[in-house]
């Protein structure tokens, strides 16, 4: 994984706004930032987690933000009840903030509702775009105010605390959708999905693929230096499509890229 691009990559991810979401947004772009800036990163560390680190760091390193409290886990009675991600302060201000992060993959099902927020899934259907936000409402968010964190986080008034969300998204429609998206969801669109037979149909000679692995999703394709033809894929795809995990695939096509959800369901 290339650390540079990884770090690119969640700079310019796409958020979604206070439209869909319901919460005030914090963009990573109200940070003041370096050019060239050069961060660590830990090579054992799940997605979500590599994303939270990203944008630790990124914080940290702005000239208009500091990280007061980052991962604060909130114990009652010796079981931990929930965790707050990120408790920051604008230093000009002293403003302070909780900021939630979240780093997600959807893909619309359009079968599910005619409401479209109800048709964001993962993309092996075990969670939500509608579910991550009730989570956020209901328990996420909530947790500042409760008498745990209050005693955790003695130093600073939790009544003078804002709430801000970061939720940088990449969603993916139906192959040949012709449905028609807000503008908030419009930008995030980075892709498609399909099923296995039809990836198999649509290639010819002039495609290339790669697979990338979970730490490289949301980067972009056209840094990738390595690429075979469908022979070189296809076996990996299939004992995914088997174990019922979908696969992400990059598809360079001449001077084209392609982000492509290969689905089993």
């Amino acid at each position: 994984m290339k650390t540079k691009s990884r770090i690119i990559s969640i700079l310019r991810a796409d958020s979604l706004d206070f439209s869909i979401t319901g919460f005030q947004a914090f963009a990573l772009s109200k940070l003041n930032l370096v050019a060239d800036l050069e961060i660590q990163l830990p090579n054992n560390l799940r997605l979500g987690h590599l994303a939270e680190k990203i944008v630790s760091e990124l914080i940290k390193s702005s000239s208009n933000y500091n990280v007061l409290y980052e991962n604060v886990q909130v114990i009652e009675e010796g079981k931990t009840i929930g965790e707050l991600d990120f408790i920051i302060e604008e230093i000009n201000t002293k403003a302070l903030i909780h900021l939630e992060l979240s780093y997600k993959f959807y893909l619309f099902d359009p079968a599910i509702s005619s409401e479209s927020i109800n048709n964001w899934i993962g993309p092996n259907r075990n969670d939500s775009l509608i579910e991550k936000l009730e989570k956020l409402k209901r328990k996420q968010f909530p947790l500042l105010y409760h008498n745990c964190t209050k005693s955790k986080l003695n130093n600073i008034e939790i009544d003078e605390v804002s709430q801000a969300l970061c939720f940088l998204v990449s969603l993916f429609i139906p192959y040949e959708y012709k449905g028609r998206f807000s503008p908030s969801y419009e930008k995030a669109i980075k892709g498609y999905y399909l099923n296995f037979e039809t990836f198999i149909s649509l290639d010819n000679s002039a495609k290339t693929y790669y697979l990338p692995s979970k730490k490289e999703w949301g980067m972009n394709p056209s840094e990738n230096e390595i690429w075979t033809d469908l022979n070189g894929v296809e076996k990996n795809i299939s004992t995914s499509i088997n174990e019922k995990q979908t696969a992400l695939c990059w598809q360079k096509d001449e001077d084209s890229y392609l982000v492509i959800f290969i689905v089993w369901w």
